[in-house]
Parts: C-alpha cells; sequence; structure tokens
C-alpha cells in the first residue's frame, strides 16, 4: 500500500507520514543490525529472520536474504575485532567486575569459556572493557586478557575489583595490577557456602548471610559473621570455613563510599547480561559454533550496555580517584592529633 503525504486543502496543514519503525529518510533502522544477534540469542535460527523481520516490517522488507546475513555477521567479526584493538590511552576506570561464564555451547571438547571485564568511569558510566575467550579461568587467560589492556594504554590501575572466588582472576591481577583491592563477589559466595548445607538448612542460612551482606558497618558485619560461625561450625565445617577464609576480602567494600556499595558487593552486572545467552545455548542445544559464540556474545554486550544503570554517586568518584579514605561507607575528614604531628 503506497501513501502519500497530503492536505485536506490547500491552505490547511499538510498530513505527513510519520513510519513508526524508521526515521525519516532512512531506507532501515540504525537498531536492526543490532536487534539480528538478540533474536538469534532468543532462539530464533538464522534461517528464520527472514519470516521473523518480514512479520514486523513486512514481507516485502528488503535486504533480509540468508547472504545479507552472512554479510552482516562478517561486519559483526569486523567490528569485534576494531574493538579488541581500539586504544585505551585515555580511558581510566575507577571501579573494575570481572567473570567468566561458561556458555555450554558447542565451543569444541575443550573448557573454554568467556571472560568478562565490565569498568566503571570516573563519571560512574559502566562499560565494557575485556572479552575474550579463556581456556577455564585459568591465571594464564586472565594474564593475557589484562596485559593486553594494559599494553592498549590502560595503564592506571582501578582501585577495586569484583568478582568470585576463581583463583585465576585474582592471580593474574596481583601480577598486573598489584595496588588494586580485592572485593570478593556476595552473591556467589551465598551460593558456594548454601551448596555445602542441607537443603533443609539453606533458607535460614540464607537469611543469616544476608545480615552479613547488609549490615550498615564493618564491626556489625564481621560480628554476623562470628555468630554465623558459631551457629553452623559444629555440624557443618566446610560451610564456615568456606565464609570465614574470604572474610576480609568480602568486605573490602567498607572502605568506599556507602553510595557505591550496591554495585560493588557483586559482579552481577556481568551475570545479568549473561542470561538470554545462556537460554539460547540451552534452547538450541549447543547450537554455537567458538566463532558464532563470540561474536553473539559480543554484539550483545554492547546492545545491554545502553540500558546499563550508572553507579549511585558518581559525585564520590572523584573523591575515591584522590585517594580520600572512607571507613563504613562515610568520608574520613578527621585527622588524628597525633598524625596530624
Amino acid at each position: 500500500m503506497k501513501l502519500r503525504d497530503r492536505g485536506t486543502s490547500e491552505r490547511a496543514e499538510r498530513i505527513r507520514f510519520t513510519s513508526a519503525i524508521l526515521p525519516r529518510w532512512a531506507r532501515r533502522t540504525r537498531s536492526l543490525d543490532a536487534l539480528l544477534p538478540i533474536l538469534y540469542l532468543r532462539g530464533i535460527s538464522m534461517g528464520d529472520f527472514q519470516e521473523a523481520l518480514a512479520a514486523l516490517l513486512g514481507k516485502d522488507a528488503p535486504n533480509l536474504s540468508p547472504s545479507v546475513i552472512a554479510r552482516l555477521k562478517g561486519d559483526w567479526q569486523t567490528d569485534f575485532e576494531r574493538w579488541q584493538k581500539r586504544d585505551l590511552s585515555a580511558r581510566r576506570y575507577v571501579y573494575i567486575w570481572a567473570d567468566g561464564v561458561y556458555l555450554q555451547a558447542r565451543l569444541e571438547p575443550q573448557a573454554e569459556c568467556m571472560l568478562v571485564l565490565i569498568g566503571a568511569t570516573p563519571e560512574g558510566k559502566k562499560e565494557l572493557v575485556g572479552f575474550q575467550v579463556g581456556m577455564r579461568e585459568s591465571a594464564q587467560s586472565w594474564r593475557e586478557l589484562l596485559v593486553d589492556l594494559k599494553a592498549r594504554g590502560l595503564t592506571i590501575a582501578p582501585e577495586l575489583a569484583t568478582g568470585d572466588g576463581a583463583l585465576g582472576f585474582w592471580k593474574a591481577l596481583e601480577e598486573v595490577s598489584p595496588t588494586t583491592r580485592h572485593q570478593r563477589c556476595t552473591v556467589h559466595k551465598t551460593v558456594n557456602v548454601l551448596d555445602k548445607l542441607p537443603k533443609s538448612v539453606q533458607p535460614a542460612a540464607k537469611a543469616d548471610l544476608r545480615e552479613v551482606w547488609t549490615a550498615p558497618d564493618r564491626t556489625t558485619a564481621e560480628a554476623a559473621i562470628a555468630s554465623f560461625a558459631e551457629k553452623y561450625r559444629a555440624k557443618y565445617e566446610k560451610a564456615v570455613t568456606c565464609l570465614v577464609k574470604d572474610r576480609d576480602a568480602l568486605l573490602t567494600f567498607y572502605d568506599f563510599p556507602a553510595e557505591h556499595w550496591d554495585h560493588l558487593r557483586t559482579s552481577n552486572p556481568i551475570e545479568s547480561v549473561f542470561a538470554s545467552v545462556r537460554h539460547r545455548t540451552v534452547r538450541t542445544k549447543g547450537a554455537l559454533s567458538q566463532d558464532t559464540a563470540r561474536l553473539m556474545v559480543f554484539k550483545l554486550v554492547m546492545a545491554a550496555a545502553k540500558t546499563w544503570r550508572r553507579l549511585k554517586g558518581e559525585n564520590q568518584l572523584p573523591k575515591v580517584i584522590d585517594g580520600v579514605r572512607f571507613k563504613d561507607g562515610i568520608e574520613v575528614t578527621t585527622v588524628d592529633a597525633k598524625d596530624a604531628a
């Protein structure tokens, strides 16, 4: 059906047709290219793109042939390679979040995973910093990623890194960025502790652990850890050991602004992005090849990055950069008389 701009009379204001899908003068929405990997990850196969997009744009929608889809995939590869080589000399990240995500995709017989780093800029914006396929979560794989970022100009170390208990990342971080402080993800730690308890005990233990993570200050949190240990050690020593051995790293966030605590306590910003990826690989029973998985995940993360929420209390970030001390989330403004002397 064809539509024309028209007016009801010569003096009347013209009635212009405006597409609800495309901006003026555009033949194809810019978001269409970003939509394709998301459709794939949501369960639409390459061969079904024509039918799926025709339902959105009309049966005569142009440029939706399999050859065009393949060409777009080539463009994604080019975008990924360009992003991997970008100059980072003008970038700085106050905080970083790290995680290694297993997709259960067809990544050959080797136990490979996606190594992901997200960073918070001095303005409070979250960005994808590093991304590559690694061998498990080995120290060597993480070291290669961190060294590559440093070689491309990211020379200023983050103030804090948040991640799970994977020893490979922390070992590599100590070598490449020894001044960066460590914060263990409380969500991962909760899961690890509960796995060492019988199911009948887990609800109560989960509530006890929440008392630790939501304590208003370090003293209260340490008291809650001691209470947990006293309550469960007699029968469930492994669970208590799992918690207590990382006590200091679990409570590092108390030395940073309270406005940032919700962001710093967990690496869930990465986990949430990969929920759709896991959904796709489960539905297709591992239909992704290694290369396709990497490209699709990269496109999905870059699309999701546009909606990542900024850090609360971004006005506190310059203070963190300048080395201002915080105790229990509050800026330390008084100087001990002895230190002043």
